[in-house]
């Protein structure tokens, strides 16, 4: 962590939280299934959504998300923010041809079965790439998602991650998505913060700087982000001693802060 990183001077009651998922809240597995909140850092979240506005923004569907948070129920976007589920409930999504994504599927598929050990996920409306357990085809995947980002360059773009290559729909954007909470109740009028990993999360620390808010980089990397911190366990240090100096309870961060 930043030495000047101002944990216990950031005022909760003024922010809205905004987190992405697979490497901010949850250390990156092996399979992306495999991924799992740690009890300390869903407590602290949990604290966290009673005291102030909080969303995910992730590349994953929101039933993922859903699954991995409950008993939480929070603002999400998924997909990037194909998906997004606002503070009332009502859940939106860009306009899309299911159909033709459902084609795209199935000739991603068959231009991957030469290569098993190249990872497809489906998210429905979106595709990733996944080479973690086989760097070496790191090449092969990302020509492949170039190839099909060009073939159909009017509905799909191509978003760089941690090992994997996704084939999104054009227009999500976790900037836009950040933008959009900030416009709605109860996020409008609060000072954003953002915290976020990967490549895809640069659009949100551009939005969050343009609305002066604090934006967060996890681990190593080059990133527009105002501050630092080293991983997912750092996240949750950084959060439980935040949530004790905002907490009238002496035991939090006694009960939180040590738990890593």
């Amino acid at each position: 962590m930043n030495d000047n990183f101002p944990s216990h001077r950031l005022d909760v009651s003024r922010c809205a939280f905004f987190f992405d998922f697979d490497g901010t809240l949850a250390d990156i597995q092996p399979r992306p299934e495999l991924v799992f909140i740690s009890g300390p850092l869903h407590a602290s979240l949990e604290k966290l959504a009673a005291l102030c506005p909080v969303a995910v923004i992730s590349g994953r569907p929101l039933v993922q998300l859903d699954e991995f948070l409950r008993p939480l129920h929070l603002p999400c976007a998924g997909v990037h923010g194909v998906e997004r589920r606002t503070a009332q409930g009502d859940v939106q999504q860009l306009p899309l041809d299911h159909a033709l994504l459902q084609r795209i599927e199935q000739e991603l598929r068959a231009a991957c079965a030469p290569y098993p050990d190249l990872l497809l996920e489906s998210k429905g409306v979106a595709f990733a790439l996944h080479y973690r357990q086989a760097p070496q085809l790191e090449e092969v995947a990302k020509s492949l998602a170039a190839d099909f980002a060009a073939r159909y360059a009017q509905v799909l773009a191509v978003q760089p991650g941690k090992c994997v290559f996704e084939l999104k729909p054009k227009g999500a954007n976790k900037g836009d998505v950040i933008r959009r909470f900030m416009d709605e109740p109860p996020f409008a009028g609060r000072i954003p913060v953002f915290l976020g990993d990967d490549l895809t999360d640069e659009a949100g620390f551009a939005a969050v700087n343009q609305l002066d808010g604090l934006s967060i980089k996890v681990g190593e990397g080059a990133s527009g982000a105002h501050k630092h911190l080293d991983s997912v366990g750092a996240v949750s240090a950084w959060l439980a001693a935040l949530l004790a100096a905002q907490s009238p309870d002496p035991d939090y961060e006694k009960d939180n802060g040590d738990s890593q």
